[in-house]
């Protein structure tokens, strides 16, 4: 038997399984088309920041040589964006995921900065209208109150 023959018989290899096939990279590009196609089931909202934050991150990140860092971004940004086809394809919205503490105890400072500024830009994301009028009718209150305090003065 022909040596091709004999190494093609032995690499029959087992088709992946669903998270074998998931765990697989992406090109850069195709990845972000693919993030930006998946961000337009989102509200607009969440579409408009999630298109920043997509555009931004891979724009800062297009210069960096480091393989480690590259394999790790992209990993990173796959596994979202098959959390956000996942949940799509049940017909659920994307309500997001609890971060895991692993993953916060290995970002440097620089990350949690990030992290946390995205925290407070998304919080009136989450707010129902009653609540979002709520909080507009106590910052009319305390505006009202701090400008009769100046005209007592």
């Amino acid at each position: 038997m022909f040596r091709t023959a004999v190494r093609l018989a032995e690499s029959g290899r087992v088709p992946l399984s669903l998270s074998q096939a998931s765990a697989e990279l992406l090109p850069p590009i195709p990845l972000y088309r693919r993030l930006l196609r998946a961000h337009r089931s989102l509200p607009a909202e969440m579409r408009f920041m999630g298109d920043a934050y997509v555009k931004s991150e891979f724009h800062a990140t297009k210069g960096t040589d480091n393989p480690l860092h590259i394999m790790a971004f992209l990993g990173q940004w796959k596994m979202y964006l098959d959390q956000i086809e996942a949940q799509l394809n049940e017909g659920k919205p994307f309500d997001g995921r609890k971060l895991d503490p692993e993953i916060m105890n290995s970002l440097n400072n620089e990350q949690v900065g990030q992290l946390y500024e995205l925290m407070h830009s998304t919080d009136d994301l989450w707010k129902t209208p009653e609540e979002l009028e709520a909080a507009a009718a106590e910052a009319e209150a305390a505006d009202a109150a701090e400008r009769a305090a100046e005209e007592k003065k």
